[in-house]
C-alpha cells in the first residue's frame, strides 16, 4: 500500500526536515522519499489546508475494559478511539476481570490488539488481583511485553510493597506507575475538599490525600534508585514535590490530564456526573500551576486517563455515579484550546513518553518505519458525539470548542482516516 501526503509540516525535531513543508510518500509503512512535490501514483493521498505530521502520540494509561467489562469497552473499539485521537500507541490499566497479573493474561491483550488501529501495550499489575497485597508475576509480565507496572486504578497504600516493587522492576529495567491516592483519608469523598464542596453540600476529600501520596513515593524512589512515574497529578504542591525530587536528580516523572487543567471544582455546580473523576477536579490556582508546569517542563506526559462508564454509572444521583470520562478522541483539541504551543504537544505527546518507557524511537525521515499522526492544528471545531468512537459516551468536553482537528493515523502499515 502506497500514501502520499502533501504540503504537511514535519514536526519533529529529531527529523532534518523539522518544520519544513513537504510531500511524504510512504510504502509498505516505510517512509521512502520526502521531497518538495511528489507525483508519483499512491494508494492514498492526502491534502487538506494546514496539514501537519508528527511522530505517533502515546498515552500511557487508559481503561480498555477487556476482559470483563466490554459492555463498557472493548480492545476494539478502544482501538478504535485511540486511532481517532490521533494515538498510535495507549497503555492499559490492569484493573479488568481477571487482572493483567500474569503473562496469559498479557499475552491476551498483546496477541487480540495485533491488527488494530493502534499498538495496545499491557501495564502489568504491581499485586495479584491489583489488590495490593502481594506482588504480581512481574519478572514473566516483562518477558511477554508489559510496558510498565502499576496497580492502576487503585494505588500501592503500603509504603514497604512499594519499596519491594520498585526494587524489583530495577532488575528488568522497568518503570512503576503510581496513581497518588491515599485512600485512607476521606474515603467517601466525592470531589475536592473546599469552599465548592461545602457550597455544593458534597463530602470533599482534600488535596493532601494526593500530596501525601506523591511525597512519600518520591522519598521511596530516592531511597530504591529506582524508576517511578506519578500519573494524573492535579496538586499545585505536587507539582512543588516533584520539581524538587527532579532537582535532586531522583528518577521521578509525572503525568496529568487535560480535563485537570480545563476544569475546576467550580464546574461542579452542574451536579455534571462526567465531571466526577479520580483525582477529583482541583481548583482554579492548581489548574493554572498545571498549565504552567507544562511551559516549563516539569510535567513529562500528557494522559487521557480514558475512562469508559456505561449510559446507567453516569446517569444516576452524583454521590452513586462511578468516576471517569474518556478521553482518547478529544485530548489534542483540548492541549490545543488551552493554547499550549504544538512544540510542547509534541514532547508530552510523543517524544517524552517514548523515551520514559522505552518505546521505539519514530522520526520522520526518509527510510524510517511510519508511525504517524496527522492533524491540523489550527482548526476549531465543535467536539460531539459523532466524534467519539468509544463505546461509552461520557465526555465532559461535548459541545465544547476545541482546537486542533486530528485526521488520521499512520500505523502497523495502514492508514486510519477520521471520517
Amino acid at each position: 500500500m502506497t500514501i502520499l501526503i502533501r504540503k504537511a509540516q514535519i514536526q519533529d525535531p529529531a527529523s532534518p526536515f523539522h518544520l519544513s513543508v513537504k510531500d511524504i510518500f510512504i510504502s509498505n509503512g516505510i517512509i521512502s522519499r520526502i521531497e518538495d512535490n511528489i507525483n508519483e501514483a499512491s494508494d492514498h493521498i492526502i491534502e487538506e489546508e494546514g496539514l501537519s505530521v508528527s511522530p505517533g502520540w502515546v498515552d500511557i494509561f487508559s481503561h480498555f475494559c477487556d476482559p470483563g467489562y466490554e459492555h463498557k469497552e472493548s480492545l476494539e473499539t478502544g482501538a478504535a478511539a485511540a486511532a481517532a485521537g490521533g494515538f498510535t500507541h495507549v497503555f492499559l490499566v490492569p484493573n479488568t476481570t481477571p487482572a493483567i497479573h500474569s503473562k496469559s493474561q498479557v499475552e491476551y491483550i498483546v496477541e487480540k490488539s495485533r491488527n488494530l488501529p493502534a499498538c495496545l501495550h499491557p501495564i502489568g499489575a504491581i499485586t495479584k488481583n491489583v489488590e495490593g497485597k502481594e506482588l504480581a508475576e512481574m519478572y514473566d509480565m516483562k518477558l511477554y511485553d508489559a510496558m510498565a507496572f502499576s496497580d492502576g486504578l487503585n494505588a500501592i497504600q503500603s509504603a514497604g510493597l512499594l519499596i519491594k516493587a520498585l526494587q524489583y522492576v530495577k532488575a528488568i529495567n522497568a518503570v512503576v506507575i503510581q496513581l497518588p491516592d491515599d485512600k485512607s483519608i476521606a474515603p467517601d469523598g466525592l470531589m475536592n475538599e473546599g469552599i465548592v464542596s461545602t457550597r455544593l453540600g458534597l463530602p470533599g476529600k482534600p488535596a493532601m490525600a494526593e500530596e501525601i501520596m506523591v511525597a512519600r513515593d518520591i522519598k521511596l524512589a530516592r531511597y530504591t534508585e529506582s524508576r517511578l512515574h506519578i500519573t494524573g497529578i492535579s496538586s499545585a504542591k505536587s507539582l512543588e514535590y516533584i520539581r524538587r525530587a527532579k532537582q535532586g536528580q531522583i528518577q521521578v516523572t509525572c503525568s496529568i490530564t487535560p480535563y485537570h487543567m480545563y476544569f475546576t471544582d467550580e464546574d461542579l455546580v452542574s451536579y455534571d456526573t462526567n465531571l466526577k473523576v479520580n483525582l477529583p477536579l482541583r481548583t482554579r490556582k492548581d489548574a493554572d500551576a498545571l498549565r504552567e508546569a507544562i511551559l516549563d517542563g516539569t510535567v513529562d506526559c500528557v494522559t487521557s486517563h480514558h475512562m469508559p462508564q456505561e449510559w446507567d454509572s453516569k446517569t444516576c444521583e452524583f454521590e452513586y455515579a462511578k468516576p471517569g470520562m474518556i478521553g482518547l478522541e478529544s485530548c489534542y483539541g483540548v492541549l490545543g484550546a488551552l493554547g499550549i504551543p504544538q512544540e510542547r504537544i509534541n514532547e508530552v505527546l510523543s517524544k517524552n513518553p517514548r523515551e520514559i518507557f522505552g518505546l521505539p524511537e519514530s522520526s520522520i525521515k526518509t527510510g524510517a518505519k511510519a508511525d504517524l499522526t496527522i492533524f491540523q492544528p489550527d482548526v476549531t471545531y465543535l467536539f460531539s458525539t459523532q466524534l467519539i468512537k468509544s463505546k461509552s459516551k461520557n465526555s465532559a468536553f461535548t459541545g465544547k470548542t476545541l482546537k486542533g482537528k486530528v485526521i488520521g493515523t499512520v500505523s502497523r502499515d495502514k492508514l486510519y482516516l477520521n471520517a
